[in-house]
């Protein structure tokens, strides 16, 4: 699945992941291939994505918004 993470200053993070957690309001959540469409604010914490190399790689945001549909995730973070 595709993932990009846009800031108001820069795209973070774009590329083919395996999975991602993200802290959203009522605790983390993971979002795996083919997951259902979802539409969730998130607060401040860390997102760890697992690219498709099997690297992990942390982004910490002060919250946001996920929106995931088609395999394809955009997340607005602060």
């Amino acid at each position: 699945m595709i993932l990009e993470i846009i800031t108001p200053e820069k795209e973070v993070f774009n590329g083919e992941v395996t999975s991602v957690k993200f802290p959203g309001k009522s605790g983390d959540f993971e979002v795996l291939n083919n997951h259902a469409s979802i539409i969730s604010t998130l607060t401040s914490g860390n997102i760890r994505v697992i690219t498709i190399e099997d690297k992990t790689e942390n982004f910490t945001i002060n919250g946001g918004v996920i929106e995931m549909k088609q395999n394809k995730i955009i997340v607005l973070a602060d």
